[in-house]
């Protein structure tokens, strides 16, 4: 009886396993079945233009190549040069290879199928420490370079001296060396006392920029930070004047100190009045962990991603691009960051370049190494600091990252992986829409999605976030937004008349940032006009009541025709409206042209009387105006702020020869950026948000209608039809939608950090 009731429970138990199991697949089948399948990665349409080999004569050298070059310039012994890390300055140091790009008209005749491939060429920048000059190479033809020409002269219509130099990281290496063994351990009291810093502790230098105050000078102000998170934001209030103009360093000295707001002429004088307590002391307080990026709540909820839904819109091949409408290729300057060439819009080009220039800041402090600080970033290299972007936080989850290498202060070329970043994006409002309420009820829109390349450079304590952006509407956008942390001074009595206090004894110091950019248009050819446009109100009698008179607004057009007239101030009124124009017309009659509309917020630029004006003298205009000369290829130059009381590029000369610029090849150079005065919510970091400025190109008269009426992101909805799939993809996406195919997170940005150690491949 036992044994037949087991059988029995042990039946039933099967019968329920069974039961359970039928069930549980049912319901992952459900689960599985309403799981969207995976996006496809395949083309849902193809390239309205076909990519052309021909925009490789913009591209960035390769890895090969700079090697070659290297190989190549190393190989001519009466040159003597050194390719390591910690050249000496008292050596003869290879410090740069950068693509040398060839002349306009050369290029334009090979584009457009009237003319030979132009030579492909590197510039290459020597340090010639022993012989007490810089020189500048054309180097060439690559791959395989059998010539290289000085053209140090033509380029800067003198020579350059060897103190016009960048410092280079063997330079700092020996810095460190000499402060630690003429400052430091000459200090150790004070240095305990007042900084906490002893044999496994140490202070972080920042210098102070332009090195002196005239000609020749190499004198810097190395103000001292606490060696922590957000080392900017953490002065200690200990900065040392070092004299090391020349390249040996056994010349070198200390000029002057600076402690707690006063000046002493030694280390022995500071170290004296310190011992015997008659001067004010620093004392040590362990300091907040204010400066730290670390996340100080715990990760609940994923963000927002934008993901494509489809295919990819955009088709990139070497440096070039085609997205819709769009042509154009891309790279990156070591020197001076982003750039576009041969910018094409329904095939016809609208640009040849457009490119970063300069980005400049002066700061205001009563410390000694804030008080002349002026930075020129290319001097030390704006696309040099482009390191690897982060997936889903500096660029979208789904873009397309590029891989760049550089040489500049390196022993051999290093790879930036991921450094570039290509996405499309919505923006998340309409580019045009209207509801029709009163007459033909209707509704029509169009999604505001646009191709973008980034990159983000990191110069120092400032992060740069540079945007090239294309428009369906034909506009095209150079943006800037500023990121990263303040620079700092150590709070003193009058501190406060050049910022606020944003930490314990820490001062934001105020300070301007100004960015230039290179728009070298070409609408319809290269045989242009520039012209502006404004209103003004006229008092106008009214036809049908002539007693009575009103303020109607008036257009007032204007040619400017010399590049004098075309250099408009900053402390002019400037007319709202700014064009480079073609003779042809539209269907309407009016010039077909091409819109500058800068977004702005700069301080005011130096004063011209200073000595220092002249090495960034793009800053005195808005925009400016000239015709196109391949020897003014660039507003500044890696020396100009090294040698920025002789700058070799005078941006101001380029206008003194006051050219004619009717039926001419038009350049504008234009100047954004913002005033920065540094407040509390700038710690731990500035936030992009309205930190930056743009210039706008856009379309005026080019057209006879807005180009993106043809664009197949438009919706069009009339009563009864809002469901039609036909005029309103939006209608169908629900039934279509696909589950994105995300790519793997990695992160290798810090194999490409700044080096003071002798290495090589």
């Amino acid at each position: 009886m036992m044994v037949e009731k087991k059988n029995s429970l042990l039946k039933w138990a099967l019968i329920a396993l069974l039961i359970f199991s039928v069930l549980l697949n049912i319901i992952f089948i459900c689960l599985h079945s309403n799981r969207a399948p995976k996006c496809s990665r395949q083309g849902a349409q193809s390239p309205r233009a076909k990519h052309d080999e021909r925009s490789q004569v913009f591209a960035d050298l390769t890895r090969e190549e700079y090697l070659q070059v290297q190989r190549y310039m190393v190989q001519q012994k009466d040159l003597d040069l050194s390719t390591s890390q910690i050249t000496k300055p008292s050596e003869n140091f290879l410090f740069l290879i950068d693509l040398s790009l060839p002349k306009k008209k050369e290029v334009l005749a090979y584009l457009d199928g009237r003319g030979a491939k132009p030579a492909r060429e590197a510039t290459v920048v020597v340090f010639y420490g022993a012989r007490g000059h810089i020189k500048e190479y054309v180097v060439g033809p690559l791959p395989k370079p059998t010539y290289h020409k000085d053209v140090t002269v033509d380029r800067y219509k003198s020579s350059l001296p060897i103190n016009a130099r960048t410092v280079t990281s063997g330079e700092y290496v020996l810095l460190f060396s000499f402060l630690e063994r003429e400052v430091f351990s000459k200090l150790p009291r004070l240095m305990k006392e007042s900084f906490d810093v002893d044999a496994a502790k140490t202070l972080q230098g920042f210098e102070q920029m332009p090195r002196g105050v005239r000609s020749k000078d190499r004198k810097t102000w190395i103000s001292f930070f606490r060696d922590m998170s957000g080392v900017y934001i953490q002065p200690v209030g200990f900065e040392v004047l070092v004299y090391h103009d020349s390249v040996k360093e056994s010349d070198w000295s200390v000029q002057k100190l600076y402690y707690n707001g006063q000046y002493f002429d030694s280390v022995a004088e500071l170290r004296d009045k310190y011992d015997a307590g008659t001067m004010k002391k620093i004392v040590h307080q362990n300091p907040e962990d204010y400066g730290s990026l670390r996340p100080r709540s715990k990760l609940r909820q994923v963000g927002p991603q934008q993901l494509n839904l489809e295919a990819r819109r955009f088709s990139l091949s070497g440096n070039q691009v085609l997205y819709l409408d769009w042509s154009f290729a891309f790279g990156l300057s070591a020197l001076t960051g982003m750039r576009v060439f041969d910018v094409r819009f329904k095939g016809e080009r609208i640009l040849y370049e457009l490119s970063v220039q300069e980005s400049m800041s002066v700061y205001g402090s009563v410390t000694p190494g804030m008080m002349i600080t002026k930075f020129l970033d290319s001097s030390i290299g704006i696309g040099r600091f482009a390191h690897e972007l982060v997936r889903g936080v500096d660029c979208p989850h789904d873009a397309v990252f590029v891989d760049t290498y550089r040489y500049m202060d390196v022993p051999a070329p290093v790879k930036y992986p991921n450094s570039i970043c290509i996405f499309e994006a919505n923006s998340g409002q309409p580019l045009r829409r209207h509801f029709s309420d009163f007459y033909q009820h209707s509704y029509g829109g169009m999604a505001n999605s646009a191709l973008v390349v980034r990159t983000l450079t990191a110069i120092l304590n400032y992060d740069y976030m540079w945007d090239f952006i294309f428009y369906q509407s034909g506009s095209v956008e150079a943006k800037v937004h500023a990121t990263g942390y303040i620079s700092s001074s150590y709070l003193v009595d009058g501190s406060l008349k050049h910022g606020h206090q944003v930490a314990a004894n820490v001062l934001g110091n105020m300070h301007t940032h100004f960015v230039n950019f290179k728009v070298d248009l070409d609408i319809l050819g290269v045989k242009n006009v520039f012209q502006t446009k404004d209103m003004k109100f006229v008092n106008t009698s009214l036809p049908w009541m002539p007693e009575h008179h009103a303020m109607v607004p008036q257009l007032v057009e204007e040619q400017l025709k010399t590049e004098q007239e075309a250099a408009l101030r900053f402390d002019a009124k400037t007319p709202r409206y700014l064009h480079i124009a073609s003779n042809r017309t539209n269907r309407w009659g009016h010039n077909r042209s091409y819109r500058l509309q800068v977004f702005s917020m700069t301080g005011d630029p130096l004063p011209e009387s200073e000595a220092e004006e002249r090495a960034m003298s793009w800053a005195r205009y808005k925009v400016a105006i000239t015709k196109h000369k391949d020897e003014e290829r660039t507003s500044s130059s890696v020396y100009n702020l090294n040698n920025i009381w002789s700058p070799p590029v005078d941006f101001s000369s380029f206008i003194q020869d006051n050219d004619n610029i009717v039926d001419e090849d038009l350049v504008a150079w234009v100047t954004t950026g913002f005033l920065h005065i540094p407040h509390a919510e700038d710690i731990p970091n500035t936030v992009t948000v309205g930190n930056g400025g743009s210039v706008l190109l856009r379309p005026h008269n080019y057209f006879n209608e807005d180009p993106s009426i043809e664009s197949p992101d438009s919706v069009y909805l009339r009563p009864g039809t809002e469901n039609t799939c036909d005029s309103n993809r939006m209608a169908c996406l629900a039934q279509e939608t696909c589950s994105p195919v995300l790519e793997p997170f990695t992160y290798q940005g810090f194999d490409g950090v700044v080096r003071f150690d002798d290495w090589s491949e």
